[in-house]
């Protein structure tokens, strides 16, 4: 797979857990740990794509 196509669907994972966070927060029963799960993935994701596009930059 290329840097680009991973890239690619990293961001639509991260899109996705988007999606899934302001789905958990407008639901009163979802718990604060709930919660800081999905950012916590939401961020590892986020750090991915950085790192990512750094490399895409240099190659290019």
């Amino acid at each position: 797979m290329s840097l680009k196509n991973h890239l690619d669907e990293l961001i639509g994972k991260h899109q996705s857990l988007e999606k899934e966070l302001k789905d958990a927060m407008a639901h009163p029963a979802s718990t604060d740990a709930q919660i800081a799960e999905i950012k916590r993935r939401k961020l590892k994701i986020k750090d991915e794509i950085m790192r990512l596009e750094r490399e895409v930059n240099r190659a290019a």
